[in-house]
């Protein structure tokens, strides 16, 4: 990472200039927003910025969560915002834009909240360990196994979203494959390929996503159109690394895991839940939010059923004919009763909160002043296509997330094919390194080794290949959009 520390420093500073100012509209006020571009508070808020994405960058080496520096970061730039407008006896202009930013995290915040209490939930009634056992106990060739699961991975991250698929696929790539390095490194590149595929074309599969939804810029029906070329994006790497993937077989596992009682419950509750948030989003419209909040009551009530109809496992793992064996109970995870609480405490707070940095970081850089400078001049100069291209690979360097938030706050005058089309680069840009997606940095720490950075680097080209394609195809058959 050191010796790419001065480039990234000046992507960095290219990239903030893409953050766009955030629309004042409804406050009243915006006549009276300063000019802070030449100011010192201006010049220092974009170094807090990209001190703390660099430390961001650096949590593999450093191991500090990264959602400490830019909640830091969020809170010093606007106490910097906030002291200037006190000064000129405007603080209602910085509150009304603080609030503004407030809004937009928190409907994402509570949106993902539901989402990833079912997703824990669904892990602690051993769904995802039942799928990797069923997986392992086949005897699959070491190429089946790479096709199986960057398959899976594509079809499963559109609905658990993309983070989650990929540390499930992987888990069964290291419990066959722990002992041939080349497969697990090559079947985790290509689960995090088809995981950021998957999720590009479901608003349930990714954050940019999920964001551009909840904006209502693209309908929920209309990100399907990516299908095909999220799948172009998966499949050209896939068959090209097909070839160097190992021909032979590992041993096959005789355990099994069953899904404990409610399992499937869950499993249609989720999907009905999804289904109430579209509903609220496209006949109500309301914020999705709102439907997947609804939805999270549904878990709560089974929970309760769950845990009044609570039986504790016996004292030993026995067969359904009493015998202790190979097959591991209903219960396996502890006696304890389900706890809807518990799984609202597994959420992946860290993450949760690395958006609250971010959404009140970029937020505030864009009511500076500063954001506005090139983001005209990219959309306008060098045209939206050109532009959106950029963010995909932008998008494997710093994180897809500010970026696309950056553009939604601009909010530029584009078709719906350019809405799409930046949804797939966001969404699929990361893939070209392993630091680009949480996918990727995840699946670094889970096979720790085996799959490593340069690993995935000599694979870029390959890649990058799939992602000129998949835009290639998606400009040729969603021309009707654009």
């Amino acid at each position: 990472m050191p010796r790419y520390s001065q480039a990234l420093l000046t992507i960095f500073i290219f990239a903030v200039g893409l953050f766009p100012a955030l629309v004042f509209a409804g406050t009243g006020n915006s006549e009276k927003q300063l000019d802070l571009t030449q100011h010192g508070v201006g010049y220092a808020a974009i170094v807090i910025f990209i001190l703390a994405y660099l430390l961001v960058m650096a949590e593999e080496f450093t191991h500090l969560r990264k959602s400490k520096p830019v909640i830091l970061a969020a809170g010093i730039i606007w106490g910097m915002i906030g002291y200037l407008y006190v000064q000129h006896d405007i603080p209602q202009v910085a509150e009304a834009a603080f609030r503004h930013n407030l809004l937009e995290f928190s409907e994402l915040f509570l949106f993902l909240l539901a989402a990833m209490t079912y997703v824990n939930a669904m892990d602690e009634r051993n769904i995802f360990q039942a799928l990797r056992s069923w997986l392992v106990s086949k005897g699959f060739g070491y190429r089946k196994l790479f096709w199986l699961t960057g398959t899976m991975a594509f079809f499963l991250s559109p609905i658990i979203d993309n983070l989650t698929t990929a540390l499930v696929m992987c888990a069964v790539v290291l419990a066959v494959g722990k002992d041939n390095r080349r497969f697990v490194s090559l079947a985790s590149i290509n689960i995090v390929v088809a995981a950021n595929a998957g999720g590009a074309f479901s608003p349930f599969g990714d954050i940019t996503t999920l964001m551009v939804w909840q904006k209502g810029i693209v309908e929920f029906s209309t990100f399907f159109a990516l299908f095909i070329p999220s799948a172009v994006n998966y499949l050209v790497p896939a068959a090209i690394m097909h070839f160097a993937v190992p021909d032979h077989s590992p041993a096959a596992s005789d355990d099994i895991i069953r899904m404990r009682r409610g399992a499937v419950t869950i499993m249609v509750l989720f999907a009905l839940t999804i289904a109430t948030a579209v509903s609220f989003h496209s006949f109500l419209r309301l914020p999705p939010m709102l439907g997947m909040m609804t939805g999270l009551a549904y878990l709560k009530f089974f929970g309760y059923y769950l845990k009044q109809t609570h039986q504790p496992a016996p004292d030993h793992d026995t067969n359904d004919q009493g015998v202790v064996g190979d097959i591991v109970p209903i219960e396996r995870k502890g006696r304890e009763p389900f706890d809807i609480f518990n799984r609202l405490a597994r959420a992946e707070w860290d993450t949760l909160l690395f958006f609250y940095g971010v959404v009140l970081s970029v937020g505030g850089l864009g009511f500076i002043g500063y954001l506005s400078l090139l983001s005209e001049s990219m959309y306008t100069n060098l045209g939206p296509t050109f532009s959106n291209i950029m963010v995909g690979m932008l998008s494997a360097i710093i994180d897809n997330i500010p970026v696309m938030f950056a553009v939604l706050s601009m909010n530029p005058d584009m078709s719906p094919g350019q809405w799409l089309l930046v949804t797939l680069t966001a969404g699929v840009g990361g893939s070209m390194l392993s630091i680009g997606s949480a996918a990727g940095v995840a699946l670094m720490g889970q096979a720790r080794g085996m799959y490593t950075f340069f690993g995935h680097l000599k694979w870029t080209p390959v890649i990058a290949l799939g992602y000129i394609a998949s835009i290639g195809v998606h400009m040729w058959i969603n021309a009707r959009y654009f």
